[in-house]
């Protein structure tokens, strides 16, 4: 600075102060920085002898103590008490232990109850005489037993393939079989039928002597094609030995594939006179919420009659299986097959819905066989009009039989959830 520079001005007593202030976090920032630094140098963790913290340092999931500034005492641990739910079964009294097993045995009676009338509530919501064709596989078609068997004992190796294309035969019908040879891959052997005849099943006493039956690989009588290596037999019993036979017959048929040999036989039930006729007629009506088909039929001889259809959609599928079980007069009746409304509303098919394939047979209170067969309808009866779902009802069915049974069940229920309760103090589960 030269001489004749002017002096710097004064710094005022304010600005002084201001400088003041802004070192004071500063030097307290510096200080403790001092003192902690210090600290921890110093400073080692001790060892903790309590429980709890050893127990947290154990197992990943337990849980860390608590930060204290003290030691924790050995005894901290048991303020927490034993885990929820874990019992000292040494602690439990032999009237304890009693309970427990009636709390368990008496809690499986109460589920099994339970499962009981649910699986009976939801199985009876239809009717028997109207049910989903899901629960009879069997019935979706007639009756055209198709089986294979091995030809004998000494050739397993060779199968006969035996079809017939009825099991039921009345009257004049006539009855078709077929017999073929295969391998066990289904590959066609060489077959022969050397010999045939029908005679009455064993059991049925044998009254009626043995006759011939034809069998065939020409294309004739019968026979769909000539030389395909399967014989086709043809037998209609009132015209073959069995006019006033009803029972069961029984065709038995010796087979030669190359040099094995064999015996298989078919059966069939027969009625030379049928107990009744359907007339063919088929009216239907709608009622309480179902659709009511009532068919024709002309009784010659009274008793409980046994008839069966099945309904398919209007595409063909097989839907519904429908069936009449009641006593019949003599003379013009009426036989009412049910399609329930509840089904309908549950499977959904598309209308109009079509009857097929409707048997029936009169049955027998004794004797062997146990029923009188009548001729069957085949293919479509009858076609319904198309209805609107809200035509029908969704209420599930309602009778004697199956209220009896939920209120036999439903007690069940009660009684097991009343001992089950029994159990628990105050008789109340928590």
């Amino acid at each position: 600075m030269s001489p004749d520079s002017s002096a710097p001005p004064p710094v005022s007593r304010a600005r002084r102060a201001g400088w003041f202030f802004l070192c004071i976090p500063l030097v307290l920032g510096a200080a403790g920085w001092w003192s902690w630094s210090g600290a921890a140098g110093a400073a080692e963790p001790a060892p903790s002898n309590s429980p709890l913290v050893e127990e947290g340092a154990g197992g990943a999931g337990a849980q860390a103590p608590p930060k204290t500034a003290g030691p924790v005492s050995p005894g901290a641990a048991l303020v927490r008490g034993p885990t929820p739910g874990a019992q000292d079964l040494s602690a439990v009294s032999p009237e304890q232990r009693e309970r427990l097993a009636l709390r368990e045995l008496w809690g499986e009676r109460l589920e099994r109850a339970k499962q009981t009338l649910e699986s009976y509530v939801a199985a009876t919501r239809y009717p028997p005489q109207s049910r989903s064709i899901r629960e009879h596989p069997d019935q979706v078609e007639m009756a055209e037993p198709e089986r294979t068997r091995p030809l004998s004992r000494e050739h397993p190796d060779v199968q006969l393939r035996l079809k017939q294309d009825r099991v039921f035969v009345v009257g004049d019908e006539l009855v078709r079989f077929f017999v073929s040879c295969e391998d066990g891959q289904r590959t066609p052997r060489p077959c022969e039928v050397v010999s045939a005849s029908a005679h009455e099943a064993e059991h049925m006493g044998g009254v009626v002597p043995p006759v011939p039956v034809a069998f065939t690989d020409d294309g004739a009588v019968g026979d769909t094609l000539a030389g395909d290596g399967i014989y086709s037999g043809v037998f209609q019993p009132a015209k073959q030995g069995f006019p006033l036979y009803s029972g069961t017959i029984r065709v038995n048929v010796r087979v030669r594939s190359g040099k094995a040999e064999g015996m298989a036989f078919l059966d069939i039930l027969y009625t030379h006179a049928v107990p009744a006729t359907f007339t063919g007629r088929v009216r239907e009506v709608l009622s309480d919420g179902s659709l009511l088909l009532f068919l024709g039929i002309n009784v010659r001889k009274a008793g409980r009659y046994v008839v069966a259809g099945r309904m398919d959609d209007e595409s063909g599928a097989p839907f519904a299986h429908v069936s009449f079980n009641e006593e019949l007069r003599e003379g013009l009746q009426e036989v009412k097959l049910t399609v329930f409304g509840k089904l309908v509303l549950d499977e959904v098919p598309t209308f109009p819905l079509k009857l097929r394939d409707v048997e029936g047979f009169l049955l027998k209170e004794t004797g062997d066989p146990d029923r009188e067969l009548m001729t069957a309808l085949r293919g479509y009866v009858h076609t319904t009009n198309a209805y609107s779902t809200d035509s029908f009802s969704p209420s599930e069915w309602q009778g004697e039989e199956r209220q009896r049974y939920i209120d036999e069940y439903t007690r069940d229920v009660v009684e097991a959830q009343r001992n089950f309760n029994a159990t628990f103090e105050g008789g109340k589960p928590p």
